[in-house]
């Protein structure tokens, strides 16, 4: 018998001819403007860009529909007296215009938490300051190598608002889920995992308190029955066990666990009741680095009740680095190139450092989101041979190098750039056989570039011409 999501059904005939307020025209939110108006609901555009930024073809729809829209600097103004608001993630539920039609009676929420609101399939749902996509990547993997018809979403994959219809209670839905997401969220997957909790986002969320609680959401709302992965070694998560309602399921880089998941030297292991079991040599995987080997813990983790640990180890094997993530783009005269441009926090980048033996070059700076980036400066000194930075952060992670280098009594080579393609030019005058170039930002790219992928292919592209 066909299934039929009685949740979707009463959503569909609730929404028809009520009053839908869309904010923010991004990715999560494009595919509700065809479905909203095949449902028959009111709708108003709104975007903080002004007309003439919106794409064309947007902008023929919202036409061709009828839709109402605001748009610019102001055009919260008018979001008044709506039934349900779709907010961006980056659209945060504190504004005071949400604020008031919360107050008014109005629901406010978002295409991912309408989502998992209704979804009939097991979610398992992955945040964290750094490693989320990787871990979301290898979970969806796993589950795909055992045979699972699975879903990916979120913040990576496709919006699946519009694929609740074909989702049924027997699929497996994977989601990588980030603070903006997460905020005001009333609704948390069966299994949850935190991959860590640093300081991210401080240039939007109020404070570090802010993120740190958003986070939370990710099994705040769990039951006994549910499961959330948490990390040992970050004192944040491992305290979030206290407040968790289901099964705790830990893993650590530097602990030797009762229970759980460990990477022990170069072996990853999983633990129960202090017994120790093999599970996978480190270098019989494609991933490098200390911090990719714990994200393989925690998918480990996450997928133990569903997948025997041979079929997990075997989609583990032939995982390949998610793009712009340590991706590894050509050796020109005996010198090996990376892409770590999704590394947007210093956290990342230092990550990035340490998964190599090899002397670096680092390519690093970009948009400041108020971050300290005092931490960054001992591993780039332990590490780094030549450091070239641009953007906005060049100055601040410059000054704590400087400061560090002081300290040590040690000297390197810094050089100052403009434009990334003046620092490639550079970095293939300066690095030398045997060593490696790292562009690895440790800050946002919104100074220069569209996101963090639009950075990391124009670096390909550069390097790519040499």
């Amino acid at each position: 018998m066909e299934y039929k999501n009685k949740k979707l059904q009463e959503f569909e005939e609730y929404i028809r001819y009520r009053k839908v307020a869309i904010i923010g025209l991004g990715v999560s939110n494009l595919p509700l403007i065809d479905y909203m108006y095949e449902k028959k609901a009111r709708v108003t555009v709104f975007d903080d860009r002004e007309k003439e930024k919106i794409p064309q073809e947007i902008m023929d729809k919202i036409i061709t529909y009828q839709f109402d829209f605001s748009f610019g600097k102001n055009n919260l103004e008018k979001l008044k007296k709506f039934d349900i608001i779709f907010r961006s993630p980056s659209c945060l539920p504190t504004k005071p215009e949400l604020e008031e039609e919360i107050k008014r009676g109005a629901m406010v929420t978002t295409e991912i938490e309408m989502f998992m609101k209704m979804c009939p399939a097991k979610m398992i749902g992955v945040t964290g300051s750094d490693g989320k996509t990787t871990t979301t990547s290898l979970i969806y993997a796993i589950l795909k190598q055992a045979g699972y018809c699975t879903y990916l979403g979120g913040n990576i994959g496709t919006p699946l608002f519009t694929k609740l219809s074909e989702i049924t209670p027997e699929d497996m839905v994977v989601l990588e889920l980030s603070s903006f997401q997460l905020m005001g969220m009333r609704i948390s997957p069966q299994i949850g995992v935190i991959t860590n909790i640093t300081p991210n986002h401080l240039n939007i969320h109020k404070d570090y308190q802010e993120y740190i609680e958003a986070k939370k959401n990710i099994f705040q709302y769990q039951t006994q029955n549910d499961m959330v992965v948490l990390n040992y070694d970050n004192e944040i998560t491992k305290n979030c066990a206290q407040e968790a309602m289901g099964e705790v399921v830990y893993f650590s880089r530097k602990e030797k666990l009762e229970d759980g998941y460990i990477v022990d030297q170069k072996t990853i292991k999983e633990c129960n009741d202090g017994i120790r079991k093999h599970i996978l040599e480190t270098e019989d995987i494609l991933l490098r680095g200390k911090h990719n080997y714990e994200n393989i813990a925690t998918a480990l983790a996450a997928t133990k009740t569903l997948v025997p640990s041979d079929i997990a180890i075997k989609a583990i094997q032939e995982f390949k680095p998610v793009e712009h993530r340590l991706e590894f783009v050509r050796e020109i005269n005996h010198v090996k190139w990376y892409n770590d441009s999704v590394s947007s926090s210093p956290t990342r980048t230092i990550a990035g450092l340490n998964s190599f033996e090899e002397e670096i070059v680092l390519i690093a700076g970009g948009y400041d989101k108020n971050l300290d980036y005092t931490p960054i400066a001992k591993p780039i000194v332990k590490h780094v041979k030549s450091l070239i930075l641009l953007g906005q952060t060049s100055g601040k992670i410059f000054e704590s190098v400087k400061e560090e280098l002081e300290k040590q009594n040690k000297t390197l080579d810094i050089y100052m750039c403009n434009t990334l393609e003046e620092t490639v030019n550079l970095a293939k005058k300066v690095a030398k056989p045997k060593q490696v170039v790292l562009f690895s930002p440790a800050s946002a790219s919104f100074d220069l570039f569209k996101n963090f992928a639009d950075r990391g292919i124009q670096f390909k592209n550069l390097v790519n011409q040499a």
